[in-house]
């Protein structure tokens, strides 16, 4: 297991296995992987980009719309995001500044281009044992306790999303709902947002837990926590794909079943 000198991007992969790494003074782990069944690309991406030694940021995009331009979005914004944070250390920015640029970056890349896609983005900002959440889209994040009490948990920008956070559907009508997988903020539109949520200070065995749809349309933020929460983190790391894959290909009756590309960061403390 080794601290990454230089970011860690992962777009359009496959992997068959989680990666452990040392990073921001504690410990993260990343999968990320196809639909099942499917020959076309992951449109997902995810990235480990450090700031400094003891500082840095998790990434995850999802491409959206299908097709190569929501994978080629996802690249665009965690590279545009890699930038930025390149650029804050020469210039000596703050953090929070880097991560707004990157995603500002980003948005301005796509919404230029012909046919540039659009993708969401989820940021955790890691430094001084606390997290803080940047996120634009579907894509969420979450922190849980030792014994699975969620401690943070972001809203999705989607009507699915608000109407859960107003209390007119629970969170788990919303996991079937038929109008789930639709959207309401991404990078690459004119009017993207950015929301910034709280600084949360980590305690030792919190876990946090990022991931793409292919993780929260399948698994319960309970059972995801439930995945994650006890053990080693490479344990964890095998835990969660593995109840989404069996979600996704064998599916039961009145659980959610939605394959896709599934994208998973994990992160403690040291």
């Amino acid at each position: 297991m080794e601290q990454p000198s230089d970011a860690v991007l992962l777009c359009g992969r496959d992997m068959a296995e989680g990666a452990i790494l040392r990073f921001a003074g504690g410990t993260a782990g990343v999968f990320t992987t196809r639909r099942p069944g499917s020959d076309d690309a992951n449109e997902d991406g995810a990235a480990l980009i450090p700031f400094d030694r003891e500082r840095g940021v998790l990434a995850v995009a999802d491409g959206v719309g299908g097709g190569p331009a929501g994978g080629q979005a996802a690249e665009v914004a965690l590279r545009a995001l890699q930038a930025a944070l390149a650029d804050a250390v020469r210039e000596g920015d703050e953090l929070r500044t880097a991560i707004l640029n990157g995603f500002e970056r980003a948005n301005q890349e796509l919404v230029s281009a012909d046919g540039g896609g659009t993708t969401t983005l989820v940021v955790a900002a890691l430094e001084q044992g606390c997290v803080r959440p940047f996120h634009t889209g579907d894509s969420e994040i979450f922190v849980t306790g030792q014994r699975g009490r969620l401690k943070l948990q972001t809203v999705s920008h989607s009507p699915v999303g608000y109407a859960v956070e107003a209390g007119l559907l629970d969170a788990q009508e919303a996991l079937h709902h038929e109008e789930r997988h639709f959207i309401s903020n991404a990078i690459g539109t004119p009017d993207m947002r950015i929301e910034i949520g709280p600084h949360l200070h980590l305690a030792m065995r919190d876990t946090v837990v990022m991931g793409s749809d292919g993780l929260f349309d399948n698994l319960s933020a309970d059972e995801i926590a439930a995945a994650v929460a006890t053990g080693p983190l490479e344990a964890a790391l095998r835990r969660a794909p593995e109840a989404c894959h069996r979600r996704m290909t064998a599916p039961r009756s009145g659980e959610p079943s939605k394959p896709d590309d599934l994208t998973l960061l994990l992160y403690r403390r040291n």
